[in-house]
């Protein structure tokens, strides 16, 4: 798993939160981290219109739609990984008959999980997640 799920989530739910437009910067200063990784998330949230913004010196970002219709899968699928279990470097022995399948069975269990996982994420949505904190 990839560390950009966390970043979008903790960049959602202080969108959720806020009363008015949010600048990269302020959101990188919460998450801990240099605004331009912030500012590359906020692009791919945009254009997978989870997030909208607004340019000037009164600019910043906010959701695109209310919180309660953002699931938490649709902001998992903005970022996920091509696989959550990893993918190998090397390609396996196919004279092996452990190395001639591992990939196809690794494959499936990659689908598997990540359906199970996608399946709780899309029961939650932001509003209910953003009630979490005070």
């Amino acid at each position: 798993m990839n560390g950009r799920f966390p970043i979008a989530m903790h960049i959602m739910t202080l969108l959720c939160k806020a009363d008015s437009l949010l600048s990269s910067d302020y959101m990188a200063g919460s998450i801990n981290v240099n605004p331009a990784l912030v500012r590359k998330e906020l692009s791919n949230l945009n254009k997978h219109q989870l997030v909208t913004s607004r340019e000037g010196k009164n600019g910043g970002y906010s959701l695109s739609k209310p919180a309660r219709e953002i699931s938490l899968a649709s902001i998992y699928k903005a970022v996920k990984p091509n696989q959550i279990l990893g993918q190998a470097k090397n390609e396996p022995n196919p004279a092996c008959p452990v190395g001639k399948q591992i990939n196809e069975h690794l494959n499936g269990l990659d689908n598997e999980i990540e359906q199970t996982m996608m399946n709780k994420l899309g029961t939650t949505n932001l509003a209910e997640f953003c009630k979490k904190f005070n």
